[in-house]
């Protein structure tokens, strides 16, 4: 009955647009690919796809069919790897997407204790992934999720691992610098750099600028914190990062904190994984260290 090489075979159509070059990324002949689905579809007494012209469409059967190998065959093949780790005498893969672009100094910390107590795990740290945190996770892209906005799926749980506080960098001799607090009309004369993040995910507006309704003269973006730290120094903008982040370059920089309103924007890291990951022993031990010392020093 139904195989995986059903799935790869409707995934692979779907991607590459016809059964021929289908064919040729699975290493089979046309005929064959064809044989085989054909002898699927009399089985299951259901059509995977309708012919239009020369291109193929997908039935509802095959639409599912296609839901059905998007989600199981990177499982299959993860679970290939983990068990050839296992057959060359290692522990298992520790893959880190990362959902927060000032936290990657912060992970640095951890992961370097941590490849020292486990050395028999192959770490890998996917900064700039191409695809959503969350279907990562669901795909079995990526083992854990470092994120600060954490979204509770099935089968999917969530761990703070430590507080901040989201602040304005600014120029020490920046009018603001002097300021308690920011308030939110200040920042309409403002430009400010943010990382290229999309402006519904980032907390200076969703948690500061739009309960005011307000916006900023000018919004750039800009990928690297030593770049933006730089282009606040020197009065070309104003930035809202991490507390802690902000304090590691101020005996470099002169550039410094100013709280975000009144009350300040409370935020935690959160680290995401599969529910039926959290009994792995190098996982867990992760978590732990990510709990301990190496949280940032005046988060």
């Amino acid at each position: 009955m139904l195989e995986r090489i059903h799935l790869a075979i409707v995934q692979q159509v779907e991607r590459q647009g016809s059964l021929t070059a289908a064919a040729g990324v699975l290493h089979v002949t046309q005929s064959a690919l064809s044989h085989s689905m054909k002898k699927l579809e009399q089985q299951l007494g259901t059509d995977i796809w309708l012919r239009e012209g020369r291109s193929l469409r997908l039935t509802q059967a095959g639409e599912y069919l296609l839901a059905v190998a998007n989600r199981v065959l990177p499982q299959l093949d993860f679970a290939e790897e983990r068990l050839h780790q296992f057959a060359r005498g290692e522990r298992g893969a520790l893959r880190i997407g990362m959902e927060c672009h000032p936290c990657y100094q912060w992970l640095l910390k951890v992961v370097s204790p941590y490849l020292a107590t486990w050395p028999d795990v192959d770490v890998d740290v996917k900064q700039k992934f191409q695809f959503g945190g969350i279907g990562a996770l669901y795909g079995y892209e990526i083992d854990l999720l470092v994120t600060p906005d954490p979204v509770y799926k099935p089968g999917l749980i969530f761990e703070p691992v430590f507080d901040y506080e989201q602040v304005l960098a600014v120029a020490a001799v920046h009018k603001l610098a002097k300021e308690k607090y920011v308030k939110a009309h200040q920042l309409t004369d403002e430009v400010l750099i943010t990382y290229p993040v999309p402006i519904d995910r980032l907390d200076i507006y969703n948690l500061f600028l739009k309960p005011a309704g307000v916006m900023p003269k000018h919004h750039k973006t800009i990928e690297t914190t030593d770049i933006m730290l730089q282009m606040v120094e020197s009065g070309r903008g104003v930035a809202a990062l991490p507390r802690w982040l902000l304090l590691e370059y101020a005996t470099k920089m002169d550039v410094v904190p100013v709280r975000l309103g009144k009350d300040g924007v409370a935020k935690q890291i959160h680290l995401g994984m599969r529910e039926n990951d959290i009994g792995v022993d190098y996982l867990k031990a992760f978590l732990k260290l990510a709990r301990g010392p190496a949280a940032p020093i005046g988060s």
